[in-house]
């Protein structure tokens, strides 16, 4: 039966979204001031790239009957997966901070892993509701969650990315539960992870340096440390009600990467405790109500879909957030509806329509 959409949640998205240009309005004056870049530009790409864009790709998801995406979940995860290859051809791939990341278009850059997220998200949902009754067996159930995944994190490793890899693994394992995966082997897969984690700190020497700042944030105050000291002068300078919008100086010469996986502090130090405990809730409420639509949705498919999109959502944020105020090493993950990424505020205001269009069903 078809009722109205959430009205609730679409206002709460949109007041995040709001919310997120307002605030890279003013950390984009910081990142201005280092480039001699008119600081309008960061904003409007922003706007441009991202709400324009984006709110195609909503009109277009909110009014698609979710059921179709069904359909096309295999091809748009084979598509993305093909992105991710494109990267490493010196053709379309291009470098930047040590990390392959990026594809360029000559007019046009994005990064495939976000559009990976989502097509994760998608096939997961479709390949889990069609297993569902089977979904507790070795070789129905845990086996190609295995496959999937170890193809997903095979592509993100010799990027390398992470960060992502971690949002992907711990998003699909809440999803794998949701479905009615048996808990010995959502144990299974934490060991293996876990192993997974150490062969890389081993591999890797980057990340156990990123360990050891988080161990000690005095650790190399002008190499590894120098991000991590200056986010906790600036959340701590906010206060409780903080300097004001605008106000913050720390975006301007001391902050690195004020638009991006930093603007979290700007957020701290220019709305205090009581703007970013107000934004915590505000995700907080948003994931609650992506899990409520979910319940209700008439499907597994449904019911996976808008509960990935949430968690997806959810853990990439609170990755980021955790890393800001030191209850984690430091990610390089972007904060969704606030960091700077045209590709990525697209893509989630389609999955923002997605999960309005499911509300609309019983």
């Amino acid at each position: 039966m078809i009722k109205k959409y959430d009205k609730v949640f679409l206002i709460t998205a949109l007041t995040l979204v709001f919310f997120g240009f307002f605030v890279l309005a003013s950390a984009s004056l910081g990142l201005a001031a280092r480039t001699d870049k008119n600081s309008y530009n960061t904003l409007l790409n922003q706007i441009l790239k991202g709400g324009g864009l984006g709110l195609i790709l909503f009109l277009f998801s909110s009014r698609l009957y979710y059921k179709k995406w069904r359909t096309w979940a295999l091809p748009i995860f084979l598509f993305s997966f093909v992105l991710m290859l494109l990267v490493f051809t010196p053709q379309f791939g291009f470098e930047h901070g040590g990390a392959t990341r990026w594809l360029s278009l000559g007019f046009f850059s994005f990064q495939p892993s976000e559009l990976l997220k989502f097509a994760f998200i998608l096939y997961l949902s479709s390949l889990m509701s069609k297993n569902q009754r089977r979904i507790r067996r070795f070789k129905s159930g845990l086996l190609p969650f295995l496959i999937t995944l170890g193809i997903v994190s095979v592509t993100l490793i010799l990027q390398p990315d992470i960060g992502t890899l971690g949002v992907i693994c711990i998003t699909g394992l809440f999803l794998f539960f949701i479905a009615g995966g048996k808990i010995s082997h959502v144990f299974f897969v934490i060991l293996l992870g876990l192993l997974v984690i150490f062969a890389l700190l081993y591999t890797k020497p980057y990340l156990m340096s990123r360990i050891n700042v988080f161990l000690d944030s005095s650790h190399d105050l002008q190499g590894e440390g120098y991000q991590i000291n200056q986010v906790k002068i600036a959340m701590g300078s906010g206060g409780i009600w903080g300097s004001g919008f605008g106000e913050g100086v720390s975006k301007f010469n001391y902050l690195p990467e004020p638009t991006g996986d930093s603007i979290f502090a700007v957020v701290g130090e220019e709305f205090g405790f009581v703007g970013t405990l107000s934004l915590v809730l505000l995700f907080l409420f948003f994931f609650y109500k992506c899990l409520s639509i979910g319940a209700r949705a008439p499907d597994m498919f449904g019911r996976l879909f808008a509960s990935g999109i949430g968690i997806l959502i959810i853990v990439q944020s609170f990755i980021n957030m955790f890393a800001i105020v030191g209850l984690m090493p430091l990610t390089g993950l972007p904060l969704i509806f606030i960091s700077q990424g045209g590709t990525a505020l697209a893509l989630t205001f389609m999955e923002i329509g997605i999960v309005l269009n499911i509300s609309k069903y019983n």
